[in-house]
């Protein structure tokens, strides 16, 4: 599990440096705190996992499934693993084909983790300066209420043998060759992926060449939650021209189907030089582009030179748009200088291109959605049933913030002590760990809830452990319990729990 745990945390590392590096650009270190935040929540599910290693073996995971926006998956996948690309050099396309429905019904932990092992070997097996590519592609549906979808990673590193390829899906097989033998691994991490993709009702298959790269190819079909992404014409842009420039062809043909979706009549080319020749020539036959869509990276002139040559051509009114797989906080400056109207994340979804394209025609309506409202627990006392001091700190910072009064237990036998002694009322919930000295936080709940008082008897409890699997949930409940958070603390999960219990609107 080396790399796998190496990777997210990476880009932990990786992003703390560049938060310390920029520590007066407020936006730019709240941006890199949100990817380490990204990936510390991997980080957790991996650890998660390694402790999972004998109930995945044993047939004991279960697929828990839960509404999920695919985009959101993919972008945070590709934060995840910038880090490593970066330092390679390598090269990362990320695109879409014919994805309409992005928001599916899956178990998001089991998909992001089987994605991010094959990228991750992709990352691991490919040689600095190579390519690597994914692309997620929606097939035609057995059913109305279905979604079918390849995921093709592909790179163009070591390869592997056919003999390998036979056995790559077995616990504890590694290519035994000069190349392989100097690369960390357990050799657990396909198996696992096999293992998952088979409990989804997918398929997962290989194509590789040694010397030439391999290429993963994954099968899966999701239920639908909600309706496909939004195609209708965009009224300020129907019919216009649009000019797509991307040095990858498969980008630019999937962006342009998209635009021609929404109603645009899009054209591409795969370099910047053309893009402004093609620029001026529209200029002159009064057939001039109202928007660009322009990659970042091109091997003849980077799309920062592209938008800065093709200002100078139609002036600032119509909108460019970069489009790029990697983090570009250090050339924004830069790109804005340059005539750049807005960014938008490769691989691009349908829901944000057309977001993004109607953006620029918006600026001067006025917004009427409200803010969202406040969560306050002003006035409510929660018991913290913690024997951990440093827990017992974070904890009661997180809770006073929010409002609560905190008094702490610092074992189960104390809890239930504090309660048979406070008069009814006093608490209006109560965090429990569990394991804890004395008595744990199952007994304790078990004994509140025995008590005479039925209001003390009642009280909300809400277990706070780092026993974090499905059966310890079920555990909780099974003991009295109203719900279960898994440490370490996920603040807005906690307080949408609280909130959902006691809590109140302000």
């Amino acid at each position: 599990m080396s790399h796998d745990i190496r990777t997210p945390m990476n880009a932990i590392v990786g992003f703390t440096a560049l938060a310390a590096s920029h520590i007066d650009n407020k936006e730019q270190v709240q941006d890199y705190l949100k990817k380490i935040d990204v990936s510390s929540q991997h980080l957790l599910s991996l650890i998660n996992d390694v402790m999972d290693m004998s109930r995945i073996e044993s047939g004991k995971v279960t697929i828990d499934e839960s509404e999920v926006h695919l985009p959101e998956i993919i972008h945070d996948l590709k934060t995840i693993i910038q880090s490593n690309v970066s330092s390679k050099r390598l090269e990362l396309c990320i695109d879409t084909q014919d994805v309409v429905h992005e928001d599916i019904i899956t178990d998001k932990l089991r998909l992001n983790q089987v994605l991010l092992n094959i990228l991750s070997n992709a990352i691991k097996f490919t040689p600095a300066g190579g390519r690597i590519s994914f692309r997620i592609i929606e097939k035609p549906s057995p059913a109305e209420d279905l979604a079918s979808f390849e995921f093709r990673i592909k790179d163009n590193g070591i390869g592997m043998s056919k003999e390998f390829q036979k056995t790559i899906f077995e616990a504890f097989t590694r290519e035994k060759t000069s190349t392989v033998s100097g690369i960390q691994g357990t050799g657990l991490g396909m198996a696992i992926t096999k293992t998952i993709v088979d409990m989804m009702g997918g398929v997962i298959s290989i194509n590789s060449e040694e010397g030439k790269g391999t290429e993963f190819i994954v099968s899966l079909t999701f239920r639908i939650n909600g309706t496909p992404a939004k195609t209708e014409p965009l009224s300020e842009l129907k019919n216009c021209r649009a000019l797509v420039a991307d040095d990858d062809t498969d980008t630019c043909l999937s962006v342009c189907s998209m635009l021609r979706d929404i109603g645009l009549r899009p054209d591409w080319t795969n370099y910047g030089k053309e893009a402004v020749i093609r620029t001026k020539e529209a200029q002159e036959h009064g057939e001039s582009f109202s928007v660009y869509i322009i990659d970042w990276i091109m091997p003849d002139m980077n799309g920062i030179e592209t938008v800065r040559r093709i200002r100078k051509v139609i002036g600032d009114k119509v909108p460019i748009i970069i489009m790029t797989a990697y983090d570009w906080a250090d050339i924004e400056d830069e790109a804005k200088e340059a005539g750049v109207t807005a960014f938008c994340n490769k691989p691009l979804f349908m829901s944000e291109l057309r977001a993004t394209l109607a953006e620029p025609f918006r600026k001067d309506e006025k917004k009427t959605e409200k803010a969202p409202e406040n969560i306050d627990f002003s006035g409510k006392k929660i018991l913290l049933a913690e024997d951990n001091k440093i827990n017992q700190m974070i904890a009661e910072a997180i809770l006073t913030k929010a409002g609560f009064q905190v008094d702490i237990a610092e074992d189960g036998q104390i809890a239930v002590q504090k309660m048979t002694d406070a008069p009814a009322g006093t608490y209006d919930v109560i965090l429990m760990d569990i394991q804890m000295p004395n008595m744990d936080g199952y007994e304790a709940t078990k004994r509140i809830r025995a008590l005479d008082d039925n209001d003390k008897a009642n009280i909300p409890i809400v277990a706070v452990t780092a026993n974090a699997f499905e059966e310890d949930r079920q555990l909780a409940l099974k003991a009295g319990m109203n719900g279960h958070l898994a440490k370490p603390y996920d603040v807005p999960a906690m307080m949408k729990m609280l909130d959902k219990l006691i809590g109140k609107q302000k």
